[in-house]
């Protein structure tokens, strides 16, 4: 009888397990992977809105998503891919000054979400050569974008490193319904007001679940990499109960023909 159960205990043992890396692998190997990002009002700037951002990347291909609400109407949103920074959004202790008024301004937060690696135009060029180019950005308060680029190698490393984040621009800090000097000029166009370029909202991008979908729930701290310790304790635990049924079913067989 053992002669018969080895094989069935040998396929069941290495099957499982050398099929699920190939799931895990998606990220590593540069096929489809999905990244999710909650945008909630940057601290200190005086907004209401939110949104959610999904980013799907395949090589260098990117389709991305941004969906946004509250924020101030009739007026231009720049939004960007901030690379290079710690990952995340800034925090209460990130505001200065400005004109009189604690604030966080595109500088401000620098070093939270790093420098500008994609521009979310809606048409041409998406390099940071067009982080300003306000006619180009949605100019609502709510609003929906969906485009398909090729961003830089950088910027989709960076994706891949969870190390991106989704910044939506432009807040009414004294809630007069328009951007105005309140703040002071932009310290990135002096013709422009700090309102007009200062963070609104921001979510960091994190990957999502291999196979799994965004819910636009707040779910941004899944993983994309599913820890290689699961993935053995999954397929070795599939293993033993294949193993233990095969023998269970081989020993009726023996006991049925006695």
């Amino acid at each position: 009888m053992n002669r018969t159960i080895l094989p069935l205990v040998g396929l069941a043992a290495f099957g499982l397990p050398l099929a699920l890396p190939a799931v895990a692998s998606a990220q590593s190997t540069g096929g489809d992977v999905n990244y999710q990002a909650t945008l909630d009002p940057v601290a200190t700037n005086m907004v209401n809105g939110s949104g959610t951002a999904t980013v799907t990347l395949s090589g260098n291909e990117a389709t991305i998503s941004v969906t946004a609400n509250q924020l101030l109407d009739s007026a231009p949103h720049a939004q960007h891919i901030h690379i290079a920074g710690s990952g995340e959004c800034p925090k209460a202790d990130a505001a200065h000054d400005h004109n009189g008024h604690k604030a966080i301004s595109t500088a401000d937060g620098l070093p939270a979400y790093g420098k500008i690696g994609t521009s979310l135009t809606t048409t041409g060029d998406t390099s940071p050569n067009s982080a300003l180019a306000v006619d180009r950005f949605p100019s609502t308060g709510a609003f929906h974008y969906t485009r398909t680029i090729t961003v830089t190698p950088d910027v989709a490393q960076q994706i891949r490193a969870n190390n991106a984040v989704i910044v939506v621009h432009g807040i009414d800090y004294n809630h007069n319904g328009k951007y105005d000097n309140v703040l002071g000029a932009s310290e990135l166009d002096a013709k422009l007001p700090q309102e007009a370029t200062a963070p609104a909202i921001c979510g960091a991008l994190k990957a999502m679940p291999v196979g799994g979908a965004g819910t636009g729930d707040g779910a941004t701290q899944a993983t994309g990499s599913p820890n290689t310790a699961d993935l053995l304790a999954t397929g070795l635990g599939g293993a033993a109960v294949a193993a233990l049924a095969g023998t269970l079913l081989l020993r009726r067989r023996a006991a049925s023909k006695q």
